[in-house]
């Protein structure tokens, strides 16, 4: 197949791209560099099969050429305010990505009768009462505050999404993506685990907001491939989690840091500066993606972690 990737340069996206390649499709990268980096996708540069196309798909999207399948991956995805590439400092862009981008990507599918697949979030679930969250949740959003533009522009990418399929019969997927780390993310991205990362290998101590008692579930970016590729190949036009049901605290998650780097600096706890609405606690139910898609993660988070370390050491 020919496929059309949008966010192609970014941290899943490039990772995206190599799986793709590897199952022998012809893949054409579209992004405009606000957050992804040519350094992903740069020892893919000269193959036949790839290609890569400068451009904010908030603009029309022309591509030349039969498409198959539309990947739409594009947005900013760091909830950090202090991160210049994180969405509170984004805002407009994040939006648009979310609402004309969507749009001028489902555009492309239809024009070429191809198959649409949306990267929405475990963020559409909002600070969610419900534990763990499953699909069928409608979320608890706060739609004006600082993390809406986030939240809200993938709510109504998934809007418009099911609304092509219904409306045009557009063969659509959705998966819903939960804390995703692995080799190529930002160092500066302003996350928790590029934070720690950064922090350890300097030998600093690993500053932890609160008591640490917060909660998230992380997936290594080589099983959330595995289960985009496995989405898209599949029928399934619900949305699906993907994410590592195994929950673990901020304080064990900097622990679990500390003693894979050697860092001897410790955990250093600082009054809570967490923005508004966010979540206390995040694990996806991943019954659905295990019954349709046959997939679960394979990858611990020891295992995980070592090879993100090491590919931090290599940047740093």
């Amino acid at each position: 197949m020919r496929i059309l990737l949008t966010g192609g340069a970014g941290f899943i996206g490039s990772h995206l791209s190599d799986r793709l390649l590897k199952e022998k499709h012809q893949v054409v990268v579209i992004d405009n560099l606000i957050t992804g980096r040519l350094e992903n996708i740069a020892h893919l540069a000269g193959r036949d099969d790839f290609s890569f196309v400068k451009h904010d798909v908030s603009n029309f999207i022309f591509i030349p050429g039969k498409v198959d399948f539309v990947l739409h991956l594009a947005s900013p995805a760091s909830p950090n305010p202090s991160s210049p590439f994180g969405y509170p400092q984004l805002p407009i862009q994040t939006l648009k990505v979310g609402a004309l981008g969507t749009h001028n990507a489902l555009g492309v599918a239809r024009a070429h009768d191809a198959r649409f697949l949306l990267a929405s979030t475990s963020e559409v679930y909002g600070d969610p009462q419900e534990h763990p969250q499953q699909e069928s949740y409608w979320g608890h959003v706060d739609p004006i505050g600082p993390r809406s533009v986030y939240d809200e522009a993938k709510r109504f990418a998934e809007a418009i999404t099911m609304a092509y399929h219904r409306y045009h019969g557009l063969k659509t997927h959705i998966a819903r993506i939960f804390n995703t780390y692995g080799p190529r993310m930002r160092l500066d991205d302003g996350r928790v685990i590029p934070n720690f990362i950064c922090q350890a290998i300097k030998g600093d101590p690993l500053t932890v907001y609160g008591d640490g008692s917060q909660t998230r579930s992380f997936c290594y970016v080589d099983d959330l491939v595995d289960g985009l590729y496995r989405l898209m190949m599949s029928v399934e036009n619900e949305p699906i989690n993907l994410g590592n049901p195994n929950e673990i605290t901020i304080h064990q998650l900097a622990t679990t840091i500390n003693r894979l780097t050697g860092n001897p600096a410790g955990i250093q706890l600082l009054p809570d500066q967490r923005a508004p609405a966010d979540p206390q606690r995040r694990q996806p139910n991943i019954s659905r993606a295990k019954g349709i898609l046959d997939w679960e993660p394979q990858i611990d988070l020891d295992h995980g972690l070592s090879l993100t370390i090491e590919d931090f050491r290599g940047r740093l």
